[in-house]
Formats: structure tokens, C-alpha cells, sequence
């Protein structure tokens, strides 16, 4: 991929992915073909789609089915106060627009389920997971991998952040969500910021640290997650990198399970 190819106005705006060996004129190109799907446009998708549009990931799709509160405000920052009542794939579509004109917003104002989940999913090259549920990140992750396509998945707690990337269909090794979270925890797990609280800035740090992720899997810089555990304390400022070990006898992505 030569410097040529970029038009003048690419040249300026990724000019700091250009100069990195890492990246480069390759990488870039890579992010401009690419197309991600992000699920939610809440406390984790709001740093990650912005950080992606502003990356230049050529097509974004954004699924959420819910509306912008003054609540989400604290921590929701793809939103502004003027959209409170609005759709949040509407509100997140405004925001790309204006930091990356040239990045195509695809729009899915439903939720995530069985019915819908594959024909969605399989339009893209890779996943970027951010909802809040435990039910919507194993239906996401099982059609992931039934579908063979990565998936960088986040979560929060009130001053906690997760983050892993998970791509069974690369390596008999690498395990699932479902191997690390095989099925629903109990009610007291399964709660929402509305439930604890968080400290807003949390959930930037892990957006962020995630489209930084997603950039690195469609770029091949750096080492992957995949396989691996991120936790982050920000009452420490710590964090721990576990190995997440593989499951033979995962329903998902276990040696015994066929796959599409």
C-alpha cells in the first residue's frame, strides 16, 4: 500500500497511525475496509465508537435499543444533554458524523436476540461487545463463534474494568466467553451500573482500552488479548493480566461442536 493511494485529506487526518511502523499505510488501509459491530451505545461504546470513527474503521455498525437519559449523561459521552429522548444509535450517529464524516454508520435500533443475532453478526468482520448483560455477552460470543469471528469483549464494575479478546476459530487453544462464563450467574452477579453506580471515567478507560484492542486485532499491531484476562482496579490504578484457559468441553466452542 503506497502513500499514494491516500487522498490528501487521508494523508492529514491518519497521519499519526502513518508514521507508525506498526500501522502504517497497510494498517490503515486494513481499518478503512474493515467493518465492526458494537453492541450498545452506552458507558463502554460511547469512548469505543468514538475512538473507532475518529481510527477510520470504514463502516460501524452500532446496535442499542434504548434512548438517552439525563442518568447516562455522568458517563455516556457520545450523548449530549440536546438529544436527552433520542435514540442512542441517532445521538452516536451525530457524534461519528462529526469527528469522521467519511466512516459509514449502520443503525440497528432493536435488541440483540436469537432470532436477530447471525443475521446481523455475520456482515461483519469483527465484534466489539459493551452491553450490560450476561445473557446478551453469551449470545453474542456463541454466535461469534459459531460464525468464526473475533470478538473484544468489555465490562464494568463500579470501579472495575474487564477486557478480553476471544477468537476460538484461531487456535484450538484459545477458549470462548462461554469457557471463561459458562452459564448465567445468579441475580446478585447480574446487576447494572444502575444497580451499583460507577465512577463515569471507568468506563472510558475501558472503552477505550477496547478500541484500542479492536484496532490492534484489524491492524496485527502488538499482542493479542485472546487467551487472556485484563482486570482493572481504578481505586489502585492496578491492573492483572490472567491466562484464560480453554474449556474441551465448552457447548460453544468445544472440540465435539460443529460449526457454520
Amino acid at each position: 500500500m503506497s502513500l499514494l493511494d491516500f487522498s490528501d485529506e487521508q494523508l492529514e487526518r491518519y497521519s499519526r497511525h502513518l508514521v507508525l511502523k506498526e500501522i502504517g499505510g497497510a494498517g490503515q488501509l486494513a481499518l478503512l475496509k474493515s467493518k465492526v459491530l458494537v453492541i450498545g451505545a452506552g458507558g463502554l461504546g460511547s469512548p469505543l465508537l468514538m475512538y473507532l470513527a475518529a481510527a477510520g474503521v470504514g463502516t460501524i455498525g452500532i446496535i442499542d435499543d434504548d434512548r438517552v437519559d439525563i442518568s447516562n449523561l455522568q458517563r455516556q459521552i457520545i450523548h449530549t444533554t440536546d438529544r436527552i429522548g433520542a435514540a442512542k444509535v441517532d445521538s452516536a450517529e451525530i457524534s461519528l458524523s462529526a469527528i469522521n464524516p467519511d466512516v459509514r454508520v449502520v443503525k440497528y435500533s432493536d435488541r440483540l436476540t436469537a432470532d436477530n443475532a447471525a443475521q446481523i453478526i455475520a456482515t461483519y468482520d469483527l465484534v466489539a461487545d459493551g452491553c450490560d448483560n450476561f445473557a446478551t455477552r453469551l449470545l453474542v460470543s456463541d454466535t461469534c463463534v459459531a460464525l468464526g469471528i473475533t470478538l473484544v469483549s468489555a465490562a464494568l464494575g463500579p470501579f472495575e474494568a474487564h477486557l478480553a479478546t476471544f477468537k476460538p476459530h484461531k487456535g484450538d487453544e484459545l477458549p470462548c466467553y462461554r469457557c471463561y462464563m459458562p452459564e448465567l450467574p445468579g441475580d446478585d452477579q447480574n446487576r447494572t451500573c444502575a444497580d451499583t453506580g460507577i465512577i463515569g471515567a471507568v468506563a472510558g478507560v475501558a472503552g477505550s482500552m477496547q478500541a484500542l484492542e479492536v484496532v490492534k486485532e484489524i491492524t496485527g499491531a502488538g499482542d493479542s488479548l485472546a487467551g487472556k484476562f485484563l482486570i482493572f482496579d481504578a481505586l489502585s490504578m492496578r491492573s492483572r493480566l490472567i491466562k484464560l484457559p480453554k474449556d474441551p468441553a465448552c457447548p460453544s466452542c468445544g472440540k465435539s461442536v460443529g460449526h457454520v
